[in-house]
C-alpha cells in the first residue's frame, strides 16, 4: 500500500558545512501525530537558505523510502527518517517516478489529510553533501537518479504516519521528476511547456526557465 512512513520536521539548526558561517535546517527528525500543513509546508518546519529552499513550489520534500533502503545497502549505514532532509518519507510510491504535475491525496483514518502536487526534482547541493559526510555525494547521488521530489500544497490540512497516499491526477505528457535533472532532454522540455499551454499544472518556475533554455538551445542549433 502506499502510504506515509514518516513525517518529518527540522529538529534543530546545524552549521552548514558547505556554506562557511551559516546555518542550515537539513537536521530533519521523524514526529510523532498529525502535523499542520499550509501554504508553505509543515509546521515546524523551516528554511535557513530561502533563495534555493522552500517557499510554495517547494514547501514539501519528499522521499521514497524503498530508495533509502537502497542507499543503506550501499552505504553500509542506518539512515533514519529524515537524514535526506525530507519532510516525508513515503512508502510505495515511486518519488522520483512520478510524473511532473502529478497530484496527491494523503488522507488518514481520522479524518485528516492534504492533496499536494509534484514540482520539481530535488537538486543536491553542497549543504546535503557536507551533512551527509559521504565522498562525492552529490555526483552519486545524482548518478542513481532516485532525486526525490518537491511538492506544492493545493490543499492544506494535516499529515501524520500511517495516512495512505493515492494519486488523484497524472498529467499526460509523462515527464517524470528523474527526467528533469541533471539533463532535461530537448523532447522532455518540449512536452513540459506543451502541456503547460494546453492547461497542465503550472511549471515551478527553475523548471519552466530550464525547459526554455533547452529549446532555445536547439532552435539556435538547427
Amino acid at each position: 500500500m502506499s502510504q506515509v512512513e514518516a513525517v518529518c520536521v527540522v529538529h534543530q539548526l546545524q552549521p552548514d558545512g558547505g556554506r562557511p558561517g551559516e546555518q542550515t535546517a537539513i537536521d530533519k527528525r521523524a514526529v510523532a501525530g498529525a502535523v499542520a500543513v499550509g501554504e508553505l509546508g509543515l509546521a515546524g518546519d523551516t528554511q535557513c537558505d530561502t533563495k534555493h529552499h522552500g517557499g510554495p513550489e517547494q514547501a514539501v520534500y519528499a522521499y521514497a523510502g524503498e530508495d533509502v533502503e537502497r542507499w543503506a545497502a550501499e552505504l553500509g549505514r542506518d539512515l533514519p527518517a529524515g537524514v535526506f532532509g525530507e519532510n516525508l518519507r513515503l512508502q510505495g510510491v515511486d518519488v522520483s517516478g512520478a510524473v511532473v504535475g502529478e497530484t496527491w491525496r494523503i488522507a488518514d483514518d481520522e479524518g485528516g489529510g492534504c492533496v499536494l502536487q509534484v514540482t520539481s526534482a530535488r537538486q543536491p547541493c553542497r549543504t546535503f553533501a557536507a551533512w551527509m559526510e559521504e565522498p562525492r555525494w552529490v555526483r552519486r547521488f545524482t548518478a542513481v537518479g532516485a532525486l526525490g521530489a518537491y511538492l506544492r500544497v493545493l490543499e492544506t490540512g494535516s499529515v501524520v504516519a500511517g495516512a495512505r497516499v493515492e494519486v488523484l491526477d497524472r498529467p499526460d505528457h509523462g515527464v517524470t521528476v528523474a527526467d528533469t535533472f541533471p539533463h532535461l532532454a530537448l523532447e522532455h522540455a518540449a512536452a513540459l511547456l506543451d502541456a503547460e499551454q494546453s492547461g497542465s499544472p503550472r511549471l515551478h518556475p527553475d523548471l519552466r526557465r530550464a525547459a526554455r533554455r533547452a529549446v532555445t538551445r536547439a532552435t539556435a542549433g538547427s
